[in-house]
């Protein structure tokens, strides 16, 4: 009995060892790990001129009432936050003449325009468009300019 219970507390933990390899992977990156792709922000920059330029400007300085995307004032409001607070204020509420039309592929895109726009490294894999993967990145400090 004593040899079951001991080739399957085995078992169980080489099973399971791919999954927190896989974990620890996802778990806790930052934007300063490189969590989108150079050709996905370029991507963003199209759909971000197409459907938020209008409102953000074409630098994301922000016009008016309108905040900016880009710079310290943004960065500080989304510092110590999940990736996905942003990504789904974007989803929800964005445009705000027509909240919702722009696809989670195409957010995640526009998104990785953002983190470029602010000095964000790029990375090999593309920013992903699901809340579970969003959850895991924090939205870190900008690299400070020298």
């Amino acid at each position: 009995m004593r040899f079951k219970i001991t080739a399957a507390a085995g078992l169980s933990l080489l099973l399971a060892a791919p999954f927190q390899i896989l974990l620890r992977a996802q778990a806790h990156s930052s934007t300063h790990d490189g969590v989108y792709t150079i050709a996905q922000a370029n991507r963003g920059l199209s759909f971000y001129t197409k459907a938020c330029a209008s409102c953000h400007g074409d630098t994301l300085e922000g016009v008016g009432q309108i905040p900016p995307l880009a710079g310290s004032d943004f960065t500080a409001h989304w510092v110590g936050q999940p990736l996905d607070e942003l990504f789904e204020k974007m989803q929800t509420s964005m445009p705000a003449d027509h909240p919702g039309q722009i696809s989670r592929s195409e957010n995640a895109d526009i998104l990785a325009y953002l983190l470029r726009v602010n000095k964000f490294p790029a990375g090999d894999a593309q920013l992903a468009s699901s809340a579970a993967a969003l959850k895991q990145i924090q939205f870190d400090e900008p690299a400070a300019s020298h």
